[in-house]
């Protein structure tokens, strides 16, 4: 950084696509490095940016500048490899560089507040306490435990006392005689043994495990997609290539899709390695998150496990980064910043010189479209460790069955022959709720949200109806308002109907409902995991919750009651993502000794798809859409760009599309390899009593399309409609909703 810098670039948390320029701090002389946050005047107010760059001059007057108010780091927080690669995303996913900065680091730390004291405490022995003999505290045998302990080891930290069984009131004893007295330190991961790394041994690798890890190299970078089957054994291997890298004195990033999955990766986690963990995801507390982060940071955390944002994370000596799951939609963000996390871990890996490992059952297809380029090594993991085998199916024809909350009578009786052998059934239904509409029999009304012009859903345990797309609640009418009759049917069945019907049909037994809505509650999914694990027979119920990850060695049978959905959906993306769903759901079955099989309830038996999915299985399922995809050129095999825009009238977000149309044809005339589609509206065209409509581009190359971005987002700022619409630029776009 020149010392003699005249002008600071900040990155504020504003709409706007640029960074502004600020007069050095008074009375601060040392140039400040980018990445360094301080506090600068913006308008009225005072905001936390970052700082960006410098240089000797600015467009704007040096009279008209503000000088930064306050300094509020000594040092980048971020590493310049991490610092760079926040900026080049915040430019390619086309988002203001202010707000996608802040949004990579803790909510405290976008408020000012300081780093955290993340130094272990520890407890010695004092100069009193030196003094005694060996055994002196020996009539109070707790507290004697402790003296010895410390006469060993000289100190101990609280992982150690815990781990001996010391309990606090024997430490306050103690202190409170002053024969120990407490320090602080900071821990250093390597001084840890390496002989006390594990807490349990590894498992013992059949034969297509050990020929995948043999293949990772974890010197440099490598992306590898792991493509096994669901209960092949991706985790251990997983734990295993960790395991490597922490030998090496290396940490680990662990991306997992949802917040359900992380206390049982934790836990798996805790109970293979004797070193601490930094967890992230969106269910902590604001403190707990900067902690762990700060944790990540400095090393003393080698192993980090987080949701989506967890990508952010700095790791002070990354050695291996993993993406669990990587096909699942939740790793892209759906709002605001709109990165996708398995896309960024693999740029992040190669600035970092590190190997990423993308893990799935169902990858999806741009992941497979890389393996078949050459830009990952794909890792195929087939069959089950031990016995357990993949589950057969069944596709079930229901047109013209009779069918009870929509179970049909073969499924019932499959159900309980499952139950009375003392096995576990899953029933997975993926919407939530008592029936997905209400309507009358006698005139037609329908409990309509006035804000969506979509069905309410139905929660007869809180007697409500509830629209799930913009949370309007309302109580359920006793009777008609329109025609005052009481003859109010429920059209469709949702998991609390499902769990409901389940009860009545077999009253003996447990019958678990798994949902957003029984989940809200923070233990909720462990307590359910431990009682399908407890082995007893059980029928579990639910939504895609169900379907991610989740070990039932007692669940012999999956029963899929509602997948059509996805063969008639307007997204081009709804097939892949059926299949991946059938394919995770399926796999729950059969994964310990019992052998498992899975029911396809459909009303389309004869559907090319689902035909290809039950009889040869996903990978052939992929690569026919992968074909289907190479004529339509669709991505993967070309680039694609949404602009979304919204507004309480739609005559105002049709002409702001239609201008931003008309500036992208400006600067790139359509071609056969670049193309323009809409404005449309929205699959959902109405939501929150908004009007919602799209413009796609889609290009032959990625770089052609991001030149077009850079350019079009500034114009976009200054359209004559933007400032009556809300708009938003998603690169990537996963849903076309």
């Amino acid at each position: 950084m020149n010392s003699t810098a005249k002008y600071y670039q900040i990155a504020v948390p504003s709409p706007l696509r640029r960074s502004f320029d600020y007069l050095p701090p008074v009375g601060h002389s040392k140039p400040l490095l980018p990445g360094v946050r301080v506090r600068v005047p913006f308008g009225r107010r005072q905001v936390v940016g970052v700082v960006i760059g410098h240089s000797g001059s600015s467009e704007v007057a040096a009279s008209k500048l503000k000088a930064i108010a306050e300094v509020l780091d000594d040092q980048p927080l971020l590493s310049p490899t991490l610092f760079e690669l926040f900026l080049w995303a915040a430019r390619y996913y086309q988002h203001p560089i202010g707000e996608a900065l802040l949004n990579t680091l803790p909510v405290l730390l976008r408020k000012g507040e300081p780093l955290p004291d993340n130094r272990e405490q520890f407890w010695c022995l004092t100069t009193r306490g030196k003094g005694l003999p060996a055994d002196g505290l020996k009539r109070a045998p707790r507290q004697q435990q402790l003296l010895t302990l410390l006469q060993q080891r000289g100190s101990a930290n609280r992982l150690l006392l815990d781990a001996e069984g010391i309990s606090r009131e024997s430490l306050r004893s103690l202190l409170k005689k002053e024969l120990v007295e407490s320090a602080y330190r900071d821990p250093v991961v390597s001084e840890q043994p390496e002989e006390n790394l594990l807490s349990e041994a590894p498992l013992s690798l059949y034969a297509g495990q050990q020929a995948v890890i043999e293949q990772i190299e974890l010197h440099g970078y490598h992306s590898y997609l792991l493509d096994g089957e669901t209960g092949s054994g991706k985790t251990e291997i997983y734990l295993q290539v960790i395991e490597k890298a922490l030998r090496y004195g290396r940490q680990a990033l662990v991306l997992v899709p949802e917040i359900s999955l992380t206390p049982q990766t934790v836990k798996r986690f805790q109970q293979r390695f004797n070193r601490p963990l930094a967890v992230m995801h969106s269910g902590l507390t604001d403190r707990e998150r900067l902690h762990a982060w700060e944790m990540a940071r400095t090393g003393q955390a080698p192993i980090v496990i987080g949701t989506r944002s967890a990508v952010f994370t700095p790791l002070q000596n990354p050695g291996v980064i993993i993406v669990d799951e990587e096909h699942d939609s939740s790793f892209k963000q759906h709002e605001g910043f709109r990165y996708h996390a398995r896309d960024l871990a693999v740029v992040r890996a190669h600035r970092e010189q590190v190997p990423v490992i993308l893990g799935s059952a169902t990858p999806a297809l741009e992941s497979l479209h890389n393996c078949a380029a050459g830009r990952y090594q794909k890792l195929l993991l087939k069959g089950r460790p031990g016995a357990a085998k993949a589950p057969s199916w069944q596709v079930l024809d229901i047109r013209k069955k009779n069918l009870s909350a929509g179970f049909s009578n073969e499924l019932v009786t499959a159900i309980g022959a499952e139950l009375a052998a003392g096995n576990q059934a899953l029933v997975f239904l993926n919407r939530r709720g008592f029936s997905p509409a209400l309507m009358c029999h006698d005139c037609g009304w329908s409990a309509d949200c006035h804000r969506c012009d979509l069905p309410m859903t139905v929660h007869r345990g809180d007697r409500k109806l509830w629209c799930h797309h913009c949370d309007l609640q309302a109580r359920i009418p006793s009777q008609c308002p329109n025609c005052f009759s009481s003859q109010l049917q429920y059209l469709g069945q949702g998991t609390e109907r499902g769990e409901l019907e389940l009860e009545t049909l077999f009253p003996q037994f447990p019958v678990l409902r798994v949902d957003r809505d029984t989940t809200r509650r923070k233990a909720s999914m462990q307590e359910v995991v431990q009682t399908v694990n407890n082995g007893e027979p059980c029928v579990l119920v639910g939504t895609q919750i169900l379907a991610k990850g989740h070990h039932f060695p007692d669940v012999t049978l999956v029963a899929i009651l509602d997948a059509d959905g996805g063969l008639f959906s307007a997204d081009f993306r709804a097939a892949e993502k059926m299949g991946q769903l059938i394919t995770q759901v399926a796999g729950r079955a059969g994964r310990g000794d019992k052998p498992g099989r899975v029911i396809l309830q459909t009303h389309c038996s004869d559907h090319p798809l689902i035909q290809q999915l039950t009889e040869r299985g996903y990978p052939y399922f992929a690569q026919q859409l992968l074909s289907e995809r190479r004529v339509a050129d669709m991505p993967p095999y070309s680039y694609m760009a949404l602009l979304r825009a919204e507004a309480s009238n739609s005559t105002d977000v049709q002409t702001f599309l239609q201008q931003a149309r008309a500036a992208a044809e400006a600067l790139q005339p359509p071609t056969s390899n670049c193309r323009y589609l809409g404005p449309l509206p929205a699959p959902m065209e109405k939501r929150s009593g908004r009007y919602r409509y799209q413009l796609s581009l889609t290009f032959e190359r990625r770089p052609q399309l991001q030149q077009l971005l850079s350019q079009w987002s500034v114009q976009l700022e200054n359209l004559p409609g933007a400032k009556k619409v809300r708009w938003s630029l998603d690169v990537d776009p996963q849903d076309m909703v």
